[in-house]
């Protein structure tokens, strides 16, 4: 701010500064869609939705994980490696012009080709200019029945990333991410005011009818946990629909949702195909480190022990600042 006028009582009557880091309300669009086998399919309808979310104010979309294909991941295929593209490819180009077009900031998840035989999983966030403002690559890879990410992926090498944009600097982690405190706290810690999660989650038939609910509810309340102990906004994208291979089918159960600061959800979708508009006050961030001030109180003297890969047998070592299991009231 720029005050003109060196009056005494003009600068008393100014507003006062705003919270650090707010930029004013932010409007986020969450993109929740099934996916076609016809790549060109899933890009338009992305490229509608953008639209869709524009014209009904929003300044900052994000789009599912692995927007553009199928689940890709449920089989191991070599020939599976054919649907990458290089960051600047016909997916990330096609988004990028909708982006410009619609002067929106868009955060979109694409299977990232960097060179022969290394493939990322990667979010790109691009400006309202069509610009790339930063890339966030999965650092957490799965290999579970059917969601066999470690035949295609490597391991992000870049970190957990603040990316800034118009808005105010956000993180775009990615799906399994989402279990990890590390990952939201490093984000936090670097600047981001909402975390954002592409995601690609859902049931195995066997499971859902014994674990379907409680698997949904750890799934929503680890992220706002994220929300509370960062004091952040979380903004997480699920797909929908059953997609079926060779080895069996998933439901992926949608339920995208975003949580604000104290970990309330501001809006939540349901199962089908939804674009979910929900405005965030940003200054509700300043509010909740306020009253909760837990970036404060972090005993960074302590935590030398989250370095190691397990503590229990003594590896590690133990000492001062060790941070091992037990700990005082």
């Amino acid at each position: 701010m720029n005050i003109q006028s060196s009056n005494p009582s003009a600068a008393s009557a100014a507003p006062p500064p705003a919270p650090f880091g707010a930029r004013g309300p932010l409007r986020v669009g969450l993109v929740q869609e099934s996916a076609d086998a016809d790549r060109g399919v899933n890009v338009e309808r992305a490229r509608q939705r953008i639209r869709e979310a524009a014209r009904q104010g929003a300044q900052l979309v994000c789009l599912q994980e692995l927007f553009a294909t199928p689940y890709f991941c449920q089989i191991e295929d070599a020939t599976r490696f054919d649907l990458s593209e290089p960051l600047d490819g016909p997916t990330i180009r096609a988004i990028a012009d909708v982006a410009q077009e619609e002067s929106v900031v868009v955060v979109a998840s694409v299977f990232e080709r960097r060179a022969p035989g290394l493939h990322h999983n990667t979010a790109v966030v691009l400006g309202p200019e069509g610009q790339s403002l930063g890339i966030y690559r999965k650092m957490h890879i799965p290999d579970d029945p059917q969601y066999h990410e470690k035949f295609y992926f490597a391991p992000g090498d870049l970190g957990f990333t603040a990316i800034d944009t118009p808005y105010g600097p956000i993180a775009s982690l990615v799906c399994w991410d989402q279990w990890y405190p590390e990952a939201a706290r490093i984000a936090a810690l670097r600047g981001a005011r909402v975390l954002f999660y592409p995601t690609a989650i859902g049931w195995l038939p066997e499971d859902e009818e014994p674990h379907g609910a409680a698997q949904l509810s750890a799934w929503q309340t680890m992220q706002r946990s994220h929300a509370i102990a960062n004091g952040v906004f979380v903004v997480a994208v699920n797909r929908v629909g059953v997609e079926r291979s060779e080895a069996g089918q998933i439901r992926f159960w949608g339920h995208s949702f975003v949580a604000d600061p104290h970990g309330v959800v501001l809006a939540e979708a349901g199962e089908s195909e939804e674009l979910l508009v929900v405005d965030c006050d940003l200054q509700k961030i300043d509010e909740a480190r306020r009253g909760w001030p837990f970036l404060r109180d972090r005993r960074i003297d302590a935590y030398a022990g989250l370095t190691s890969r397990w503590l229990g047998d003594g590896a590690g070592g133990g000492g001062s600042g060790g941070g091992g299991a037990g700990g005082h009231g």
